[in-house]
């Protein structure tokens, strides 16, 4: 069987070539001997065999199934089975053709002799810099069953924190998704009738009334203009959001917000001191740590002060100066407690109590959230429903004068 491939030789030239084998590993054992890198290797018929990133595109792989293959994997080791087998074990267990691909590739790459951590950074959008950057340390220092099974712990408090954040935001979007759609159902079906006996009747209408029946007429006429602009708007703000200026404005409308606000700053504490500590534990130097961590962070204005933040410790000055500076974004507690881990030389410890302190904390204020949301909705929801009642019983009681 001939196997074709592309390679990078010694003085750095990419070239072709190709390969007599019995087998996709005999192969590998023969391109070793050449001492050059592997590229990519097919069959001689055009399938790709090796280091390929064409995986099924459309499917989304969960953060779930990372957090599982590092645990697992992890384990495996851990057991005593070797890094390629484990993996193997791994891709036959997975449903997902996505992940299948990737773990298929991720074994041809380490078969070509590529360490693990060179073989994650084939896939991005998979593995995240984290993710590759534990890996690595890990492989250096001879533990990396348990640095996987300490990414999988890290992904985990880092999913839980989100989805707990993400919850306690879907109560009040689930009432005001509902609350518009009646107040739509209204004015098609309901404000229209009304109308029709005020115009019978000649009745004097107060401003307010008016409105609501011309946004009812302007709907019922133009209903596909404004299915048309609801979902224009919908598409238009999420458009925003993926643009630099969007997402920073809407980064700081979180920061702002009553209640929200305090659950978005203690979050994003808490998820840079897990993620500090997390790699400050595998081994990461500092530097690698702060800028690995600013990759991680979702929002600008926090991803923004760490990136500031490398600078300061360039020049040798502690990490806890930015975060002390920081307080419009970092509790104080954040940057006095890692000044004490400074001084006295344990950093990832602190900054571990950190994240749990604050993990707790917004756990605690998600299940409050419900409770402090709600008698603010009903407020809006009385007053809603009072305006609309008054606008359009007021000139029904009109008519019931002029009768008597």
């Amino acid at each position: 069987m001939k196997f074709s491939y592309t390679a990078i030789n010694k003085e750095g030239q990419k070239y072709t070539g190709s390969i007599e084998a019995q087998n996709k590993s005999d192969f590998y054992t023969e391109f070793k001997k050449l001492g050059e890198t592997l590229v990519q290797v097919k069959e001689q018929s055009g399938k790709k065999l090796g280091l390929s990133t064409n995986i099924t595109m459309f499917e989304r792989i969960k953060i779930m199934d990372k957090i599982i293959f590092a645990r697992n994997l992890g384990n495996m080791l851990e057991a005593g089975l070797s890094l390629s087998r484990a993996i193997s074990v791994m891709e036959r267990q997975t449903p997902g053709v996505k992940l299948k691909g990737a773990y298929k590739g991720l074994n041809d790459a380490i078969s070509s002799g590529k360490s693990f951590h060179e073989a994650l950074e084939l896939y991005p959008k998979i593995f995240p810099p984290l993710f590759v950057a534990m890996v690595k340390v890990g492989e250096e220092g001879g533990n990396l069953a348990e640095t996987l099974k300490q990414v999988g712990v890290q992904m985990e408090k880092s999913y839980m924190l989100t989805k707990k954040i993400k919850g306690a935001m879907m109560y009040p979007s689930i009432i005001i998704f509902v609350m518009i759609t009646i107040a739509i159902l209204m004015m098609i079906y309901v404000v229209p009738g009304l109308t029709n006996t005020f115009k019978e009747m000649k009745v004097a209408l107060p401003t307010s009334t008016k409105v609501i029946i011309a946004i009812s007429d302007f709907i019922s006429v133009h209903y596909i203009i404004t299915l048309g602009g609801f979902i224009g708007s919908t598409i238009g703000l999420l458009f925003i959001g993926k643009t630099k200026a969007g997402s920073k404005m809407f980064d700081l409308i979180s920061l702002k917000l009553p209640v929200i606000g305090a659950i978005v700053k203690e979050g994003n504490s808490a998820q840079t001191a897990r993620t500090l500590s997390s790699l400050l534990t595998s081994g990461v130097d500092l530097v690698m740590a702060v800028k690995i961590t600013s990759d991680v962070l979702q929002n600008s204005y926090y991803k923004k002060a760490l990136i500031s933040s490398q600078a300061v410790i360039e020049k040798g000055e502690p990490l806890s100066k930015m975060f002390i500076q920081e307080t419009k974004l970092f509790p104080l507690f954040v940057g006095e407690m890692m000044s004490v881990g400074e001084e006295t030389g344990r950093m990832a410890p602190m900054l571990a109590g950190v994240a749990t302190f604050y993990e707790n904390e917004v756990e605690m204020k998600t299940k409050d959230l419900s409770t402090i949301i709600e008698p603010v909705l009903m407020v809006f929801i009385g007053a809603s429903v009072g305006f609309f009642a008054i606008s359009m019983i007021k000139p029904i009681y009109s008519v019931m004068n002029n009768i008597q």
